[in-house]
């Protein structure tokens, strides 16, 4: 079998090589999932500064903002700044197949993109992130997802939702007209409605500790975070795809047959969603975010702060305790 081809000018290499230690699956399975849905990736992906999680065999996965050296020419970038390398780097910018079959042959597995686009101001949507409890429980994930979509429907809004491919689910909200601090803010007063409306399912709480075997409702990856996008995946043994369900499956979810987010992986995707792209399908038209909400979301601090703020106040009271 032969392990190296070439496709839409890209050499590609080691495709019958293992991707990474313990994924269960080769490279040509990255590489044939990624070009599978070339068409419905790349405008996912287009004009995104694009950030990654690449494997090698013998070595742990690794996130990847800057443009690997040796790029192609023709490997678009933006420069942007990395807060965690204190300094300018450069990020791809996916437009095309060939783009993303290099992406590929450089074993960068998930695809990550913020959601704002390259010269705009505004984000085009917004994300509440449902984690599962440390227990694993999905039922409860499935359950706040239907809160989050009670939550938006009381605002006047309406969302998609997908698998993470990781442990979760993603209900998205596109958005138009509103700046990154206020779309931000709406998500954390989505987030906090979610949570109200069943405090013992749900939580706000960023701190793990405090959780409580609640599942988390995450508003921490709007604004400037990123997601990961429909039909990436995920950096999982069999690589899990993050895969877009309906509400009526979570409606009708039960423990037996409901979607789980590692049902959907490399091997079958192509053939579960051929000719299909029910992601952008499933897209309600672009909202306007309720001035309310946005009031609402200020008053709220942000979570990954708020719990910086309080593990240095128990540290100062520890040390105080000490002495």
């Amino acid at each position: 079998m032969a392990t190296e081809e070439e496709r839409d000018g890209v050499r590609l290499s080691s495709l019958d090589s293992p991707l990474g230690d313990g994924l269960e699956v080769t490279k040509r399975d990255l590489v044939d999932h990624l070009d599978a849905f070339a068409d419905r990736l790349v405008p996912l992906l287009s004009g995104r500064p694009l950030t990654v999680k690449r494997v090698r065999p013998g070595a742990a996965a690794f996130i990847q903002r800057d443009v690997p050296k040796g790029a192609p020419e023709w490997v678009r970038t933006v420069p942007t700044w990395s807060d965690r390398a204190h300094r300018e780097v450069h990020q791809v910018l996916c437009e095309d197949r060939r783009t993303l079959l290099w992406l590929a042959n450089q074993r960068a597995v998930e695809l990550h993109v913020p959601f704002g686009r390259v010269g705009e101001e505004q984000p085009t949507g917004l994300v509440l992130d449902l984690d599962p409890p440390e227990d694993g429980d999905f039922a409860g994930v499935v359950a706040t997802a239907l809160l989050a979509r009670r939550a938006l429907a009381d605002a006047g809004l309406a969302g998609a939702v997908k698998t993470s491919g990781s442990t979760g689910l993603h209900v998205v909200v596109p958005v138009h007209g509103s700046p990154v601090e206020d779309v931000a803010a709406a998500t954390r007063a989505l987030a906090a409605r979610t949570a109200a409306l069943d405090p013992e399912l749900a939580t706000t709480a960023y701190v793990v500790a405090e959780r409580g075997g609640r599942v988390f409702v995450d508003s921490t990856r709007s604004g400037r975070g990123t997601i990961a996008v429909a039909y990436s995946p995920r950096v999982r043994p069999g690589l899990p795809v993050s895969a877009p369900v309906t509400w009526a499956e979570l409606a009708d979810w039960d423990d037996a047959s409901g979607v789980r987010p590692g049902d959907v992986t490399v091997a079958g995707a192509a053939e579960r969603f051929a000719g299909r792209d029910p992601w952008a399908d499933a897209q309600p038209e672009p909202q306007e975010l309720p001035a309310d909400l946005v009031a609402e979301g200020h008053t709220i601090p942000v979570a990954r702060v708020a719990a910086m703020h309080e593990g240095k106040r128990r540290a100062r009271a520890a040390r105080e305790a000490g002495a």
